[in-house]
């Protein structure tokens, strides 16, 4: 299989803390459970512990099934826990679109599939004229949306899916992740989103669950070999 056929999504937000690297490892467990050699990557992370390492990025490492280098797991990482552009401006760095191509193309050569995780939400800026919309064209991916479901979803996730077309590029599929268990009117809430998204809805993704448990919960947007022994 060339790299340019394996399979790949980018994972956007309606918001930040919304649940992206949540259903990005569900999303890994998903397809490690079909026998599919997964890897996740996250381009840009800015937050670092007291052993200068990315939440998210850990897990989304431990949730894939293949493994690669840091470098190319997360070509980007930022100590303060900040917008990427303002981090990035001062470490005194700038966030190369190409630096992320290429270490995407990599992962691609080492996996059956690969799912990109972006930063904040679709619209978030890297740098003067660069945006995560921007990185997602250059990657040429399908976009998966995560909705965090509380109040004002419905407006967040239609306006995303406008930013998304109008980008070019395909809305693959879109997950309710229950970020708010006490939400009021949420199946109503969750009707308006299905009437309204040109996409399907690729599961639901319950509260206080772990990434494994959500995994039974969602299927993915495009069809896969189911690898699993007979």
């Amino acid at each position: 299989m060339s790299t340019q056929t394996v399979p790949a999504w980018f994972i956007a937000g309606t918001d930040t803390e919304i649940g992206k690297t949540f259903s990005t490892c569900a999303l890994l467990h998903l397809l490690t459970t079909r026998g599919i050699k997964a890897i996740g990557m996250k381009p840009i992370a800015a937050g670092t512990g007291s052993d200068g390492k990315n939440d998210d990025v850990e897990q989304i490492r431990h949730a894939s099934s293949a493994q690669a280098a840091y470098d190319l797991i997360n070509p980007y990482l930022f100590q303060p826990a900040i917008a990427p552009h303002i981090a990035a401006a001062e470490a005194g760095q700038e966030i190369n679109a190409e630096r992320i191509v290429t270490a995407f193309t990599a992962l691609r050569g080492q996996a059956e599939a690969v799912l990109v995780e972006g930063v904040g939400g679709f619209c978030v800026p890297l740098g003067p004229d660069f945006d995560t919309a921007d990185l997602a064209v250059k990657l040429g991916l399908p976009v998966i949306l995560v909705v965090g479901m509380r109040l004002g979803c419905i407006n967040h996730a239609l306006l995303t899916q406008e930013a998304i077309a109008a980008r070019g590029l395909k809305l693959a599929g879109w997950i309710a992740n229950r970020i708010d268990p006490a939400m009021s009117r949420f199946d109503e809430n969750l009707a308006a989103l299905k009437e309204r998204m040109h996409a399907p809805l690729l599961g639901i993704i319950p509260a206080n669950s772990t990434p494994e448990e959500a995994a039974d919960r969602l299927t993915l947007p495009d069809q896969l070999p189911d690898r699993r022994p007979c």
